[in-house]
């Protein structure tokens, strides 16, 4: 027992100082190339078995023959180690110098072209990783230069509309103030109309920034549903007169919500007017509520005449108008998307989709837990 235990010392003792030797290696090294670390790597293995096998030859007094072949055998090992180990090492740099092309034409031209051919698994990973950044990356440059498209096309519709009032208002003011106004009560009402005009496009402005800027406080309480579109259909009533279109409010369920008042009635509000607006006279605006599989949904469902498939994507999106048949009256195309940021701050969803005769815009809201 005690002759195993010293060869086992003195095995550890003659493999430990190569394996301090190879740490102190490895520490110089440490900014080398992987290849070169591999090696030491190698070395190190054949070193600590030579260095214990010579430790316990000495020790055990064995013939310098014996001695000979077992060094002769450990340096074989030691050429086939470090020859194996540079190979791997030639082909993870080599891995590892085109994945380092791939990264630079990726932060030059911004898309990452992964490297052709079989590679380690931990540069495979984060090659895949590149890849997936990279989409993510073109999907937002996509959607910045979409949002930029609105902005410009909002800021271009925006003037237009406010041009057109105040326009109007200096004309009228001119008049009044020259005194060739024969009837100035008419003048002071139509006055008023394009101040309400212009109030409303600068609240919907207010509004949509307070969106975009994640600034809009909601203070939701549990209503019903069935109270939120008695109050919107009340609200739209005068204007459905006016324009000769019917509202209709069936199928709505009286189930339970967690949501901010105000803002629902706006959305729904916002809703109603579009909806009458593109529905000719005679026409049939129907609002319907119902629970879905742990959820809301709101609809209202017009009378336009269905919009074009490829501007269905764009209906929720700031200044959109659309066709002509759509455009309205009034307003900037600002609506629809104080809709959707007011939906999706709720964690709820906005959609729209065409049907026989018109359109059908939903609100889909997660309902209110017992």
């Amino acid at each position: 027992m005690r002759d195993i235990f010293l060869i086992a010392l003195y095995a550890f003792l003659g493999a430990a100082g190569a394996g301090l030797l190879g740490a102190l290696a490895l520490h110089l090294l440490r900014r080398r190339s992987i290849a070169g670390s591999l090696a030491v790597v190698a070395a190190v293995a054949v070193a600590a078995m030579l260095a214990g096998t010579l430790a316990v030859a000495r020790a055990m007094f064995l013939s310098s023959h014996d001695l000979t072949v077992v060094t002769l055998v450990v340096a074989m090992a030691a050429v086939v180690s470090l020859a194996t180990a540079l190979l791997l090492g030639r082909r993870v740099v080599i891995g590892a110098r085109e994945l380092v092309v791939a990264a630079r034409e990726f932060g030059q031209g911004g898309r990452f072209t992964a490297p052709v051919g079989p590679a380690p698994a931990e540069l495979a990973a984060l090659s895949r990783e590149l890849a997936a950044t990279s989409a993510r990356l073109a999907a937002s440059r996509e959607r910045e230069r979409a949002l930029e498209a609105s902005r410009r096309e909002l800021v271009a519709w925006i003037s237009h509309d406010l041009r057109t009032p105040l326009a109007g208002l200096r004309a009228m003011s001119e008049a009044l103030e020259d005194g060739v106004v024969a009837d100035p009560i008419r003048y002071h009402r139509r006055m008023r109309t394009e101040v309400d005009r212009l109030n409303a496009m600068v609240g919907d402005l207010f509004e949509l920034s307070r969106i975009h800027a994640g600034a809009l406080t909601l203070n939701p309480a549990r209503v019903s549903v069935y109270d939120l579109v008695g109050d919107a259909l009340a609200g739209a009533d005068p204007l459905a007169r006016e324009h000769g279109v019917v509202l209709v409010g069936n199928r709505v369920d009286a189930v339970p919500v967690e949501v901010d008042g105000k803002e629902m009635t706006r959305v729904l509000a916002n809703l109603l007017v579009n909806a009458i607006r593109h529905t000719p006279a005679d026409g049939t605006v129907a609002v319907s509520a119902e629970h879905r599989s742990g959820s809301v949904v709101l609809s209202v469902t017009d009378g336009c005449g269905g919009i074009a498939p490829d501007d269905l994507p764009r209906v929720f999106d700031t200044g959109w108008r659309g066709t002509v048949a759509r455009t309205p009256p009034a307003g900037a195309g600002l609506g629809l998307a104080i809709v959707r940021g007011i939906v999706e701050a709720h964690a709820g969803r906005a959609d729209v989709r065409n049907v026989p005769g018109g359109c059908c815009f939903e609100v889909t809201l997660p309902a209110a837990t017992a």
